[in-house]
């Protein structure tokens, strides 16, 4: 088998332990921590927003990082500082001790961030690129089945318990994976998608470092105004995503849903976008790439104004926002990466991720703390989806319009 499916899967396993643990299994948590300290929901959220800004200026480092040294080392070391964060996280009795936990988590989850796990993949694959980031990226849904279990060790031993256990997992599943990631195939002797090199391979010597097509430098790629408008559209799409899968729980249990069955529902959401991970990543590498991550927008937007609409007596639109949204939002992961190496190469593919995420995170800087302090100021949250389901509305608009311009220039 060509080394890059291994690469696929190790991928695809780390990203679904960092994102359950990190990202979506804080909803979990969020209650318990309320109930604790009796801090508010906007303080609770600003966490997500500390992990945001950690992760928004060290992903582009960590992006640099890896096409310097690869993501083998990078990634190692970021899962075990992610791993130290949460095990000092069962043990804080402070405010500030909250955040500067949240601090070190981002740091390490920063350099194993799901963006850069797929540019890693990326490398490796060209005629094969859509399905394979669409494979590796559904670790991130695969991620939801943690959200049951933290929540049941949370309701059994504690929410520390819960958090303990979480951080001694991150040093048994992520650390040891990483150690099969590589950099570029032809550094170990292949070509992208396993393909053969038409001379003679000589075991005594690697492939000359090469990538196919454009190629284009990271400061050449600053300035252009197709990367701005890629980095901006995907941010407008963290920024609902943070609130959703942040306040998920606790805004299902204002319209009177138990949290016995919540749970379950937010494990639901991140394992449907598996459909879109993986569908939207095969549609890529067959029809145009800006028309797919067009799509999963739209999508995005109506499973927004859905969710706005659930009460008690419209609990059947769960399942309709959950299949709207979630394959919007798995949709968009494979393609991101796909529209990247299409406009600027994958010379720096890995710098260039690592700065789009940079630009993505201050949406969730923004996402959950917005719905927090609405929450906090009205008692309700669907304010926030009914704005946020606008806002990704002329987004989707807008992203297909610009971009096309953009590409005929």
């Amino acid at each position: 088998m060509f080394y890059g499916w291994y690469i696929v899967g190790s991928c695809c396993l780390i990203s679904l332990y960092i994102s359950g643990s990190i990202n979506l299994g804080f909803t979990a948590v969020f209650e318990p921590i309320v109930k604790e300290f009796n801090w508010s929901y906007t303080q609770v959220s600003f966490a997500t927003s500390l992990r945001g800004v950690e992760v928004g200026l060290l992903a582009p480092v960590a992006g640099m990082l890896m096409d310097r040294w690869g993501a083998r080392c990078v990634v190692f070391c970021g899962a075990l500082l992610s791993g130290l964060g949460l095990v000092l996280l069962s043990h804080i009795h402070t405010l500030t001790m909250f955040y500067a936990c949240f601090i070190l988590i981002a740091a390490g989850a920063s350099a194993a961030s799901s963006t850069l796990l797929m540019a890693t993949v990326a490398n490796w694959f060209h005629k094969n690129m859509g399905l394979a980031m669409g494979i590796a990226a559904s670790g991130v849904s695969l991620g939801g089945i943690l959200i049951p279990l933290i929540t049941e060790l949370t309701d059994t031993f504690g929410w520390r318990q819960a958090m303990l256990i979480t951080g001694l997992g991150m040093w048994v599943v992520p650390v040891p994976l990483s150690l099969f990631l590589r950099h570029k195939p032809e550094q170990y002797g292949y070509l992208p998608d396993g393909e053969k090199r038409k001379s003679a391979f000589n075991p005594a010597h690697t492939f000359p470092l090469k990538s196919e097509g454009v190629k284009v430098g990271a400061k050449e790629a600053l300035a252009s105004r197709s990367f701005w408008i890629i980095a901006i559209a995907f941010l407008f799409q963290m920024l609902p995503l943070s609130a959703v899968v942040t306040h998920i729980m606790p805004y299902l249990s204002t319209i009177g849903i138990e949290r016995s069955t919540s749970k379950f529902i937010a494990a639901a959401l991140p394992m449907m976008t598996i459909i879109g991970r993986v569908g939207f990543g095969w549609l890529g590498d067959r029809i145009d790439k800006k028309t797919v991550a067009t799509l999963a927008f739209a999508l995005t937007a109506f499973g927004l104004f859905i969710f706005g609409l659930l009460s008690t007596d419209r609990a059947w639109l769960i399942g309709v926002f959950i299949i709207f949204y979630a394959i919007g939002w798995g949709g968009g992961v494979p393609i991101l990466n796909g529209l990247l190496k299409e406009y600027f190469g994958r010379e720096r593919l890995s710098t260039l991720a690592g700065l789009t995420s940079g630009v993505m995170m201050l949406g969730m800087i923004a996402g959950a703390p917005l719905a927090g302090w609405v929450f906090d100021t009205w008692g309700r949250y669907q304010p926030t989806w009914f704005s946020l389901a606008g806002l990704a509305s002329i987004t989707t608009i807008l992203f297909y319009v610009c971009l096309k311009n953009a590409s005929q220039r």
